[in-house]
């Protein structure tokens, strides 16, 4: 069914978005999906040395206590020692989720919530990362790699044809609630961080709508934007305010989906739990592939 958008859909006080489409039917349908038990994290390394873009702040590590303190004199009851950390970490780096409050036009956040919402003193109030619930669904691997023969090239647009293949080649037809992964290849800590985050391939606004159309739950991808990037001549991240915007579908960036296609399973039980940072405009992520 082609809609607008998915505003009301669930009611006007909604703030979980396309993850209402995940009941307890669909998880029982994805766990058929079961073959071998084998599980596969999909997250890249997190914390203080995951990237972020300049405009964002990066991710820091302060022990709070380490051996040093030992040789110092910290005191050892009884001989036992020990160590602790802090970590300030920016949800927009690793492997994260995008919330719905993460970006909007005009004045209006998905669903019709005031952008009012969102201020410095208090963070998101609404559609904050603690409003992403946990799901397990069907997951979709779209093998960009596989089919290219390669990683893409920088700036590659990947249409709704390519998802199209995708379906055909896991031999299955779409279904409401699927997580769609694509992996193109793109990450690589050898390429400069302006080629990284400025010259992505991704999905252009055709596959977006296709997606959304689709009735999917989940969108990610083995990249920082998803989309293609730089975005085209008049527009700015169309994809996201597509996706996450008009039909309150969330993103998971910077996956790891090496291990996954290493497997040749296209189809597989997704399993996805976000840290409840309330407020946040994102949370940390290691979403799992259950084969």
């Amino acid at each position: 069914m082609t809609r607008e958008d998915n505003w009301g859909r669930w009611g006007d006080a909604d703030e979980t978005g396309a993850l209402n489409l995940v009941d307890p039917a669909t998880t029982v349908a994805a766990l058929g999906a079961v073959a071998s038990g084998r599980v596969v994290s999909l997250a890249q390394p997190a914390g203080a040395a995951a990237g972020v873009p300049a405009h964002r702040n990066g991710s820091a590590r302060y022990m709070d206590r380490d051996a040093g303190d030992y040789a110092l004199g910290a005191r050892s009851p009884n001989g036992f020692r020990f160590a602790e950390d802090t970590v300030t970490i920016s949800t927009h780096s690793g492997t994260h989720v995008d919330a719905l409050s993460h970006t909007w036009s005009g004045d209006q956040l998905y669903n019709g919530h005031s952008s009012a919402n969102i201020r410095s003193t208090s963070g998101a109030r609404r559609l904050g990362a603690e409003k992403l619930r946990s799901v397990v669904t069907r997951g979709i691997l779209v093998d960009l790699v596989e089919d290219n023969g390669g990683p893409l090239a920088p700036s590659t647009p990947v249409g709704a044809d390519a998802l199209e293949r995708a379906y055909a080649t896991a031999g299955t037809e779409p279904q409401i609630g699927d997580a769609v992964l694509l992996r193109t290849g793109w990450w690589d800590p050898a390429k400069s961080p302006a080629e990284y985050f400025d010259l992505e391939p991704g999905l252009d606004i055709g596959a977006a709508r296709w997606l959304a159309d689709h009735d999917v739950a989940i969108v990610g991808a083995d990249n920082y934007a998803v989309e293609q990037q730089p975005s085209p001549d008049g527009s700015t991240f169309p994809v996201h305010l597509h996706l996450i915007h008009k039909f309150g579908i969330p993103l998971i960036e910077n996956l790891d989906l090496d291990e996954l296609a290493a497997t040749g399973r296209k189809v597989f039980v997704f399993v996805f739990a976000p840290i409840p940072l309330a407020g946040s405009t994102a949370s940390p992520v290691t979403p799992l592939a259950i084969l």
